[in-house]
């Protein structure tokens, strides 16, 4: 089985370098996976052992800041060497992120594992959520080196609980230890012999309430918001779109909007501007407009959105129609209630909220309609959802810490000495 992966995974890194040819996004995946070696050769310092944390994507990364912050603090000499294997998390994070050396991860080749394995030699290495790669974690075993998933979620029908899943189930025989967010997840692992299992809950409840100590202050919002209420639409999709903004163009009391749309390539900005009836300006164009005089904002960039966030008494987060579901708990942090689509059954956190009130699935645009029309004119509703989203979020915080503390008592006190 493992040979066949092998091929398969050979001929997929073959076939990805043809489609980068079409594909920016694949061209950054297969051009980028290039210079990993170089950065490595030159940022790494020499003979260091860092611990290495990967994370697939922006998402996990933001999981995984928690338990980077912690271990930099905990071991300050130590570097911290992060990688990522989609574009989305890496473009992003290369030149801002909390760890001291970033690149992609190498396909998970025989050989490329080996070398990687070879040259880096961590310490330790912690994955973050999904990640299980075959290749890195057979080696990462044979050479004894202490690895653990962290923040993980497990479901009855992923692979490793399928009776063809024996190659990635023989793959988590490497983690020495288990962080898993929910009962589910350890009674799935048990029922295929794993007891090394901790539940310590979702890391990313404690980034995102280190969100409420920052400044989140931003003068063009500042400027634009003036006295109005704020509406705002976080990483929506074109299937979002199509819901959000004819209720835009139809609401008129006392509200002002924000779009942060997920695509923010100029043809999709001017479509969405296209579509509005209000005045609309773009954060491009702060410096020469008067935000004070448009009702909607699109924001065609990426990374304020956290900030914006706080200036918001409604929020809708997109992807519930569309591919994937976004952060929901960034809104949510702020003590405001969200509205989604109706696709968010994978993700743990939306299934609570929306369960206990703090976030309102809506399945079309009537159903939307009805919601945020009532939350509009219904202060009181308003303000206890925002309230339940948010004391969600404070009263399940502290997975950082708790998988920190594990961690050192699984290594023993003089395992970073």
């Amino acid at each position: 089985m493992h040979f066949l992966y092998n091929i398969v995974i050979r001929v997929s890194w073959a076939a990805l370098h043809v489609v980068a040819w079409f594909s920016p996004k694949i061209k950054l995946f297969v051009h980028g996976r290039k210079n990993s070696w170089d950065i490595l050769c030159e940022q790494l310092p020499k003979g260091a052992r860092p611990i290495w944390v990967h994370a697939a994507s922006l998402g996990e990364y933001e999981q995984g800041v928690p338990i980077i912050e912690g271990l930099k603090k905990n071991y300050p000499d130590i570097p911290i060497l992060l990688t990522f294997f989609s574009p989305s998390g890496y473009e992003v994070k290369k030149k801002n992120s909390v760890a001291d050396t970033v690149c992609y991860l190498p396909m998970d080749t025989a050989s490329f594992s080996q070398r990687f394995i070879r040259e880096v030699n961590p310490k330790m290495a912690l994955f973050i959520k999904y990640e299980i790669w075959p290749n890195y974690l057979k080696i990462l075993k044979e050479k004894q080196i202490p690895t653990f998933l962290i923040s993980a979620i497990f479901k009855p029908e992923q692979i490793y609980f399928k009776g063809y899943g024996g190659l990635m189930r023989k793959a988590l025989d490497s983690f020495q230890y288990f962080y898993v967010q929910d009962e589910q997840s350890k009674k799935l692992l048990e029922s295929i012999g794993k007891t090394n299992v901790n539940i310590s809950g979702d890391t990313r409840l404690d980034r995102v309430s280190q969100i409420l100590e920052q400044d989140n202050q931003l003068d063009f919002m500042d400027r634009f918001c003036q006295d109005k209420s704020i509406f705002i639409a976080g990483s929506t999709w074109p299937e979002d779109e199509n819901v959000l903004l004819p209720w835009i163009n139809e609401h008129q009391q006392g509200w002002k909007f924000v779009i942060a749309p997920h695509n923010i390539k100029p043809e999709a900005i001017d479509k969405i501007k296209g579509q509005l009836q209000k005045p609309v300006m773009l954060y491009s164009e702060r410096q020469q407009l008067d935000p004070a005089l448009y009702e909607v904002l699109i924001l065609d960039t990426i990374g304020i959105l956290t900030k914006v966030y706080s200036y918001a008494h409604l929020a809708y987060v997109g992807g519930g129609f569309a591919t994937g579901l976004h952060n929901v708990l960034e809104p949510a942090v702020f003590g405001i209630p969200v509205l989604i689509g109706p696709v968010y059954v994978k993700f743990k956190e939306a299934e609570d909220l929306v369960g206990l009130g703090g976030v309102i699935s809506v399945a079309n645009g009537a159903e939307f309609n009805e919601n945020a029309n009532l939350l509009i004119s219904n202060t009181e509703k308003r303000k206890q959802a925002g309230q339940i989203a948010q004391e969600y979020i404070l009263s399940n915080k502290g997975a950082a810490q708790q998988i920190l503390e594990s961690i050192d008592q699984q290594l023993g006190p003089n395992f970073f000495r």
